[in-house]
């Protein structure tokens, strides 16, 4: 009887190692979204991804793409007029997004992002990225009102240049701050481990760090999957 126990046990033993290096490696996902929900699906790429071969990835069942421009005041994305360039060549929607610096100041961020992105019909809203990075993990250990006024600075001038509302990128423990001031901002969030809490409501959803597609060869093995929250017909009219 011991012996009839133990077999499954040992056999279970490979199978429990084995799940997370297939989550680790791209192959299983904690997250799978359901298509029918939603249909539209998407990535955002850097110059991590390196050279993308965009006629190749837009044929990985993907409907938008989000091409990192910008970060701070003065930096530009090497890859950035690459991928704007050839990605509009593509049937992919495409928009672009600046990642927001806590050292800079909000209006020369927004001239920095301004004068790189051209904009072109059919673009998505310019998205600002605002996240925990380097000393500043806690929201609560921030000030607040200077973020938030630097922010705003940053957003205005972008809606004003492109006459779009910019969507704000963020995570969950950030939205709350955020949404102090930009609570009527349709929100992407980020939720790699685990569905977005039902109180938030989110216009894109990072569901996934850890996908695997075809179409680039950079350094980063991995690329970021997204979805949207309504179905095509409302997806092609957004903006």
């Amino acid at each position: 009887m011991k012996r009839k126990i133990l077999i499954p046990l040992i056999l279970l033993i490979p199978a429990a190692c084995l799940v997370p290096i297939l989550l680790y490696i791209g192959v299983l996902h904690i997250n799978n979204p359901s298509e029918s929900k939603y249909p539209i699906r998407g990535v955002d790429v850097s110059h991590h991804q390196g050279e993308i071969d965009w006629k190749k990835l837009a044929e990985e069942e993907i409907s938008f793409a989000y091409v990192k421009a910008t970060e701070g005041s003065g930096y530009k994305d090497e890859q950035f007029d690459r991928n704007w360039s050839e990605a509009q060549a593509t049937g992919l929607r495409i928009g672009a997004y600046h990642f927001f610096s806590l050292d800079s100041a909000g209006a020369t961020q927004a001239e920095n992002f301004c004068n790189v992105v051209t904009a072109v019909e059919g673009m998505l809203p310019p998205v600002v990225d605002v996240e925990p990075y380097g000393g500043y993990k806690d929201p609560d250990k921030l000030d607040k009102e200077k973020m938030l006024s630097e922010l705003g600075d940053y957003i205005s001038i972008v809606e004003t240049h492109y006459n779009q509302r910019p969507i704000l990128y963020t995570t969950e423990e950030w939205l709350p701050v955020l949404q102090e001031r930009f609570g009527d901002y349709d929100v992407w969030i980020r939720s790699v481990y685990k569905k977005p809490n039902p109180s938030v409501k989110w216009t894109f959803w990072q569901y996934s760090n850890r996908h695997v597609l075809k179409g680039y060869s950079g350094v980063e093995r991995y690329i970021d999957m997204n979805v949207y929250c309504g179905d095509e017909k409302e997806f092609y009219e957004y903006k």
